[in-house]
């Protein structure tokens, strides 16, 4: 279940996961968690092929994290399995030398999916690093599976090493208990090793952990003394080896040029606590700032000639620290050799606001022109007075008493444990706290002029979020205030826009009660806007606007939404390099649209005219600042009725996208080395995995780098895929891809599985990595069944009868083509695919089994329930995104009621199996509840598997293999004939369940299935 892509809240993030378990039975990426070990006997070979197994499933490897040097000479990535260690892999790209490297358990179970990983410098993509100049390679070492497994049990910490390679000699070097690394950016001569700090203290006798570190005392005891954070850093030297040794290092971080490595001190009592800088090219330490204080926020400036940080110390009369900010400009270094600091504490400014404090939870940063420094202030808590006799001093530890928590001091009332909801709460109660940590980290934007010395608040409670522009001469601000508890109530976010001058902080209103307000331009000077179905700019300075898109002969908002929203945006692709232009997208073709008058261009010329959708641009720069029209623009293809995917050109001033890749496939990540012509992109079909490729310009002559699992070819495999066109029952054209079994025979026809969400006919020409996660789709068809995954559009007030239109005459369509056996048949979804499947049974009897994974059940009280991953109603997802309703039941009951599964049980013939964990935070459980115990009374056929402690999704490895076992057996029994296990027939009595469990998991903790025999119905 999700919500639609036009609000902006925190519940998207969290709809987004719960969307993830769906996308991994699609896809091939499952959510993290880590076993090891297998245990399934292999059927016998067909043809010198066997059918996928669950021990195949967890050897089966995954593309991950991915790099490339910048001359483009060599070429690195991870490569992981579902269960066990990893690798890491480096390619000599000229002549495909390679070399491997163990890189310890991998990071998640079932690892990372289609697409073939990420290319950039997050923090996953530091997992693997060149140095500037190409001579130098780095990665992470985790603990092997085996010594994880040991460490846990002994309860000590896991700790990572650091491998560091010469590319000329292959000389490896190896740091142990390294938790970062970083090389000198552009100054290629160093690499700093970070070392973990001090191992926690053994556990006590009970096996439990001690008290964590900084955590408040129990009660009467003498407050422990803060736990300084930092440890050793080492400077390496690549060329010569030599190190050097900085203690008490808290945070550290160089420079883009790499001539100066900032790091900040955290030692036990503060000793020497401050910042310091090295010069990396004549080894001169600078103290920058020295204090009885804590240093938080390193933040250098993009161009690195300034940093910032900000430091705390403690104040009797507050129970928080009170920050200041330090800055430092070394662009103009003064005649003592030093460079020049500004120091901003708010104690010294009665101008300040009373009550607060500069926040430590956001990193302070320049401005371009180094005029400022724009950071965060916070509430900050007085210290509550003591009681008679107490004061502010610790004391002697009082006798041992009952745990903090367990009851207050005698002389204290007991307080009550209450939660108070209100109606004009703009925000749930559970939303806020789920929000808690957020709302405690909040900061309002606010700036220091160096020169003038002069404090500027830009944000307060009337206009909290202020976010600066480019350029810093403006800031955007929200205020929400007006509309935040309707917009929580039916998903309708609107906001008042202002602009806010920097040099003043005067504000103005710049748009009242937007919905889509988009990014301010480059210059920072306009901002774009979305209003009636055209894009709109508005002036920061003059306050003029400007409708971009009247004159344009193309439609600007998505008319194919079908989603109870009112033009929907298209969403644009970005501004120009000059703020002169804005490229847009009508949904076909990309169009450069002036933003202070001419003549829109249509780039792309012919996506409309030959349905081909330029989906996104591939931004090869990683450090742009805006859209270059002075270079090639290199655009994802994709076409809406072939489902063709590929990579196309667009030649500076000539408008027509030139296809460099078309064909039968997907195309994922582009990548251009910084100072080389080469290009790096992952290419994937159904039958082959996603694979790197290096290529020129012209994507020309392209070369495969990787071949990440080249057992496949020892497996079934599916035939290949069709692609089926149907109308849906209200008149839609719409299509499907139809999956064939391994060993397809024209002819023969094969049970079915139908796997449903919403539209999932673009993943024709994607591949999916065998998963142990429940449903998928390599698995199935390697093991002898045909997979459907139809499109389903939605008329609004009738999600579920939409999907019945839609499905119906999809399964139809499948039977038509021969492949499709149509007396074994079964339905399969989970969340909104869910819903749809228990859905579908109550309407139809095409189906002989089915399989709804979290499904709704009961719109009505489904409606008044709370996603609990949020915190927030589900009324905005059922009246502004996935439910598709125009009101609340109470206005609309008859329509809720029509399309609840629960209403219409008494039709269901279907044998019906139901996943619903426990801690779902995204569909309740009592939703799957709700419907068991209706088909339960009716006495239908139903069994609901429940994993304890499990939400929306399964993450823990038995959990996954053990519902992947249990789906396996239901469908077998019920489309192939095979005996149905004693559980599906009887169930398990819960004082007997333990010992089911332990007679199924055989062999460190796998669950045992035998191989599935190709069945074939004539």
């Amino acid at each position: 279940m999700k919500q639609h892509r036009s609000t902006r809240s925190s519940i998207l993030i969290a709809l987004f996961l719960a969307s993830a378990f769906v996308l991994a039975l699609t896809s091939g990426v499952t959510i993290t968690a880590q076993q090891s070990g297998a245990a399934t006997a292999p059927a016998k070979a067909e043809g010198g092929k066997r059918p996928i197994e669950m021990k195949d499933i967890l050897a089966w490897k995954r593309l991950g994290t991915a790099t490339v040097s910048n001359d483009g000479k060599f070429f690195a990535y991870k490569l992981t399995p579902t269960e066990g260690d990893g690798e890491a892999v480096l390619r000599r790209v000229a002549d495909d030398k390679e070399w491997r490297f163990a890189i310890g358990e991998s990071a998640g179970f079932g690892g990372g999916g289609g697409g073939g990983g990420a290319f950039g410098e997050g923090p996953v993509a530091r997992e693997l690093a060149f140095s500037d100049d190409g001579k130098w390679f780095a990665f992470t070492v985790a603990p092997s599976a085996k010594e994880a497994k040991r460490l846990k049990r002994e309860r000590k910490p896991l700790q990572n090493k650091i491998t560091l390679v010469e590319l000329a000699t292959e000389k490896k070097t190896e740091f142990e208990k390294i938790r970062r690394f970083a090389f000198s950016a552009e100054n290629a001569a160093w690499i700093a090793l970070h070392r973990y700090g001090a191992e926690a203290a053994p556990a006590g006798p009970t096996g439990a952990a001690g008290p964590a570190p900084n955590a408040p005392p129990a009660a009467g005891a003498t407050p422990a003394p803060e736990r300084a954070t930092g440890s050793d850093l080492i400077l390496h030297e690549l060329a010569t080896g030599n190190e050097l040794n900085v203690g008490n290092v808290a945070d550290f971080a160089f420079n883009k040029k790499g001539d100066w490595l900032a790091w900040t001190i955290d030692a036990n009592e503060k000793s020497g606590n401050g910042i310091q800088v090295r010069n990396m090219v004549s080894g001169a330490v600078l103290p920058l700032d020295s204090d009885k204080a804590v240093y938080r926020g390193l933040n250098w400036t993009e161009k690195g000639e300034a940093l910032a940080a900000v430091k705390g110390v403690e104040d009797k009369g507050f129970e928080d620290k009170l920050y200041s900010v330090v800055a430092v400009n070394f662009s103009s270094i003064s005649g003592n050799g030093a460079p020049q600091k500004a120091v901003y504490d708010p104690r010294q400014d009665k101008d300040f606001p009373a009550g607060l404090t500069v926040s430590p939870n956001r990193s302070p940063a320049w401005t371009d022109d180094l005029s400022a420094v724009l950071f965060g202030i916070h509430e900050v808590k007085h210290k509550k007075p003591g009681r008679a006799g107490e004061t502010n001093a610790p004391e002697a530890a009082a006798p041992a008493g009952p745990p903090a928590g367990m009851r207050p001091p005698a002389d204290e009332p007991e307080r009550p444990d209450l939660v108070l909801w209100h109606w004009q709460d703009k925000r749930l109660q559970a939303q806020q706290q789920v929000e808690e940590s957020r709302d405690k980290n909040f900061s309002y934007l606010s700036l220091y002029r160096v020169a003038d010395k002069k404090f500027m608040r830009l944000a307060d409670e009337s206009l909290r979020t202020v976010t600066a522009a480019p350029k810093q001469q403006w800031a955007i601000g929200f205020d929400t205030r007006e509309y935040e508890l309707m917009s929580n109530l039916d998903g309708r976010r609107f906001q008042d826009v202002y602009a806010v001058d920097l040099k003043t902080g005067a504000r103005k209103l710049a748009l009242k009660k937007a919905r889509n307000a988009f990014g301010p331009s480059t210059d920072g000077t306009q901002l774009l806007y979305h209003e009636d179905g055209h894009f709109m700019t508005y002036d920061l300075a003059s306050g003029q606007t400007q409708n971009l898109t009247a004159k344009v002969p193309a439609v600007f908002w998505n008319e194919e939404d079908d989603h109870n929203v009112v033009k929907p945006p298209t969403f644009p692709l970005g501004w120009t390099k000059d703020s002169k232009a804005v490229l847009l997208t009508d949904g076909w073709d990309i169009w450069q649209v002036p933003t202070r008058g001419g003549q829109a261009v249509n780039l792309t010329v012919n996506g409309k005219r030959d349905k081909i959708r330029y989906q996104q641009r591939f931004r090869l720069d990683p450090e742009e600042k805006g859209i270059d029209l002075a270079q090639p623009l290199y655009v994802r293809a994709y076409g809406e009725w072939t489902k063709k995917m590929g990579i196309a050109r667009i030649e500076p001033g000539k408008p027509g996208a030139k296809p460099l890749m078309w064909d039968d496939a997907a195309y994922g990540a582009l990548v251009k080395a910084k100072a080389a012509d080469a290009y790096f992109f992952t290419r994937e079909t159904p039958q082959d995995g996603p694979e790197y490729f290096v290529a020129d310009a012209t994507l020309g002559k392209a070369r495969k780098l990787t071949e990440s699992n080249p057992q496949q070819k020892d497996f079934l495999w599916s035939a290949g895929a069709r692609l089926l066109d149907y109308t849906s029952a209200k008149g839609d054209k719409l299509q499907g891809a139809l999956f064939l079994p391994a060993n397809y025979q024209p002819g023969k026809s094969y049970p079915t599985v139908v796997y449903i969400y919403e539209k999932l006919s673009q993943g024709l020409n994607t591949y999916t990595a065998p998963t142990a996660n429940g449903f998928n789709k390599s698995v199935y068809t390697s093991n002898g069944y045909a997979v459907l995954m139809p499109d389903i559009t939605y008329k609004i007030n009738d999600p579920g009868m939409s999907a019945v239109w839609c499905i119906l005459p999809a399964l139809q369509a499948a039977i038509a083509t021969g492949v499709v056996d149509k007396d074994n048949v079964a339905l399969h979804g989970h969340s909104w695919g869910g819903y749809q499947t228990a859905f579908m049974v109550t309407q139809t009897n095409a189906f002989k089994a089915a399989i709804a994974g979290a499904p709704l059940t009961d719109m009505i009280s489904m409606y008044n329930l709370i996603y609990w991953n949020t915190g927030g109603g589900n009324m905005s997802i059922f009246e502004n995104s996935q439910g598709r309703f125009t009101s609340s039941p109470v206005d609309n009951a008859e329509a809720y009621i029509r399309n609840s599964p629960v209403f219409h049980a008494k039709n269901v013939k279907t044998p019906l199996m139901i996943l619903h964990n426990d801690k779902d935070g995204a569909v309740d459980f009592t939703q799957g509840i709700e419907y068991f115990n209706q088909l339960r009374r009716l006495q239908k056929s139903v069994v609901m598997l429940q994993y304890k402690g499990e939400n929306h999704g399964l993450r823990v490895p038995a959990n996954m293999k053990d519902y992947t076992v249990r789906m396996r057996e239901f469908l077998d029994h019920h489309l192939m004939g095979k005996p149905a296990p004693q559980w599906l027939i009887d169930g398990v009595p819960h004082l007997k369940l333990k010992d089911h469990l332990d007679e199924r998991t055989k062999d460190k903790g796998e669950p045992v299935i035998g191989p599935l025999d190709e069945v074939v119905k004539k």
